[in-house]
């Protein structure tokens, strides 16, 4: 998990040289994959912008790599969230590519929080990390191996598109 959070600094850091969210109406398009304590899997967003520093969107993930000692069925690997963001990238005034997004979700396992960034390299393409977090799982009770999947820290990296 370390080399994970690592990683994170790293893309971050990197990424801080350069808005790329728009407004009301922006549609953007995001697929990477989840590193996480005893599971990696894939990942897709869908989020529009709906003002000029807001948008609300959707979240798919799904858990490949499960460790063997943890008995985990589809229902334990799948989530599906709603998001909202926060775009601040414009308010940093950074670089025109470059958006930052800290935001809420409210998913089937849990209400958690996430923080993001994204950077675009031309108009439609760009590569964006994101540290996702649990804030409130649902089952108040002790989490098995197979509830903790959807419910701990999360991060993801990989590829966004615009879909305007």
């Amino acid at each position: 998990m370390k080399l994970y959070f690592f990683f994170s600094i790293v893309m971050f850091t990197t990424l801080l040289s350069a808005q790329g969210f728009k407004g009301n109406g922006d549609k953007k398009f995001q697929i990477g994959a989840n590193f996480q304590d005893n599971a990696t899997g894939i990942m897709a967003t869908f989020d529009r912008g709906i003002g000029e520093n807001i948008s609300i969107g959707l979240l798919g993930t799904y858990a490949l790599g499960v460790e063997d000692a943890i008995d985990a069925d589809f229902n334990d690997r799948v989530d599906v969230r709603l998001r909202f963001n926060a775009n601040i990238g414009n308010v940093l005034n950074i670089d025109d590519n470059f958006d930052l997004y800290p935001g809420l979700s409210l998913g089937l396992k849990n209400f958690g929080g996430h923080l993001g960034a994204r950077y675009f390299f031309t108009d439609g393409f760009g590569i964006f990390s994101e540290m996702g977090f649990p804030i409130a799982p649902y089952n108040t009770d002790d989490l098995t191996p197979a509830e903790e999947i959807n419910n701990q820290f999360i991060l993801s990296f990989g590829m966004i598109f615009n879909i305007n």
